[in-house]
């Protein structure tokens, strides 16, 4: 059953480190079965409630799953293998189109806002009992969400879109509750609800994002949270469209309860005007991250949602991190009142790269999905074979396994690495890997 691995521990906690290990090295595959846990107590010496308790733990982790008299096993994706592990070797000399980072060019210089974010701290140095946000980036942030009509409420900053959801998810779930999330969607997120020991209902998406019946019956299932995304949704480039909106808060209207999670991480990077959905149910925040727009490495998101939420997450990250770098967000609000980022230009630059890459696949008789942001998704009839085939003809392209959890299979392109002259070779490339695919719903 576990092949040359074997588990070890004494008490639950040494017992469900032993399986992690395994899962996270690779010992122990994704579907394989666990001893019954009163074969392993008994291999082990100790109680059977010792291992029940170590199985609990590993669920709540999201490692492994149970199915009754099935037993237990390792999940299809166990949380200590991220799917960002699922990447491709780019082949010497070739192309990496599977990354999803944003076009080194398009990105702001970053040694004016550090160099006047330190003179700030020399001038008025951040020291314990300093308040956790930067009053300028606080005031710039609340004029950014009136601007888009986000209703009113407390502003706070995290390290990240991810860290703020799951402070939000953490301030109001427990494990064994279940989420909605979009399918396909955004891996880190899917990675991190099995984590945090709740379970994903998967809402399919098109253009216009979440589809209003697909969320209705999640929620009718019993989710107790929504994670959603405004714009360059990942993978699928969805926006949400005015209608779409209007149905999607009626859908939330009828389940009050529903925690609201909107990221809007392409607020700086897209030209379609954001439809918040917020403020249709008791709790919510709308998250604003400066990766994608002003480089990965500014760790560091802005977000609203209203006062319990909001009190929740930034009293529980005063007893963590305690606050996000004040360095890091003077030099946001440097280059959010500078007007440094272009952000026509470069919502002008993802989107000809994207819309061509779109229109030479149409003329191959390839259907797509982009409606905005840096990412085109491709309907495929076989992941692994297309992957391979591209990677062949010198394209690095990322599975559609990476975003899946039961949705159609498909790969997606990011369009930031492309330059003009590429989109043909790319175009060309993808029909030979994978023929004419048919439209259709991306879920």
């Amino acid at each position: 059953m576990l092949g040359e691995y074997l588990i070890t521990g004494r008490g639950a906690a040494e017992i469900a480190a032993s399986v992690e290990r395994a899962v996270g090295g690779g010992d122990l595959a994704p579907g394989q079965a666990l001893p019954p846990m009163r074969e392993l107590a008994a291999r082990l010496g100790v109680n059977p409630n010792t291992v029940a308790a170590a199985y609990r733990t590993l669920r709540d982790r999201g490692v492994i799953e149970t199915a009754g008299r099935r037993g237990s096993r390792v999940r299809a994706q166990p949380s200590s293998t991220p799917r960002e592990r699922l990447r491709v070797q780019v082949p010497e000399g070739g192309r990496d189109l599977g990354a999803g980072n944003p076009d080194p060019a398009l990105l702001p210089p970053l040694a004016e806002a550090l160099a006047a974010a330190a003179a700030r701290n020399a001038a008025r140095p951040a020291l314990y009992g300093t308040p956790d946000i930067e009053p300028e980036l606080g005031r710039l942030a609340r004029a950014g969400f009136d601007a888009d009509k986000v209703p009113g409420g407390p502003i706070a900053v995290t390290s990240g879109a991810l860290d703020a959801i799951e402070r939000v998810l953490a301030a109001h779930l427990r494990p064994g509750d279940q989420v909605a999330v979009e399918d396909p969607g955004w891996g880190s997120v899917l990675d991190l609800v099995p984590a945090l020991g709740l379970r994903a209902l998967p809402v399919a998406v098109d253009d216009d994002g979440p589809l209003p019946e697909a969320l209705d019956a999640a929620l009718r299932q019993g989710a107790r949270a929504l994670i959603a995304t405004a714009r360059a949704q990942n993978p699928t480039g969805a926006a949400i469209a005015a209608a779409r909106a209007a149905e999607l808060r009626a859908v939330l209207a009828a389940h009050p309860g529903t925690v609201l999670i909107e990221d809007d991480h392409g607020h700086d990077i897209v030209d379609l005007p954001l439809r918040p959905l917020a403020g249709c149910t008791e709790h919510w925040v709308l998250i604003r991250s400066a990766a994608k727009a002003y480089g990965p490495d500014l760790r560091l998101a802005v977000l609203t949602g209203d006062t319990l939420t909001v009190d929740r997450l930034r009293g529980r990250q005063q007893l963590g991190p305690g606050w996000v770098s004040h360095l890091l967000q003077g030099a946001v609000a440097h280059l959010w009142r500078t007007g440094a980022l272009d952000t026509a230009e470069v919502a002008r630059s993802y989107g000809e790269r994207r819309e061509a890459l779109l229109r030479a696949l149409a003329r191959r008789g390839v259907a797509a999905h982009g409606r905005s942001g840096m990412n085109v998704w491709v309907p495929v009839p076989d992941e692994t074979g297309a992957v391979t085939r591209m990677l062949r003809a010198g394209w690095a392209v990322a599975p559609g396994s990476r975003f899946r959890i039961g949705s159609p299979p498909g790969v997606r392109i990011t369009v930031s690495p492309l330059a003009p002259h590429e989109i043909e070779a790319v175009a060309e490339a993808l029909a030979a890997s994978i023929g004419p695919a048919a439209a259709g719903r991306l879920g």
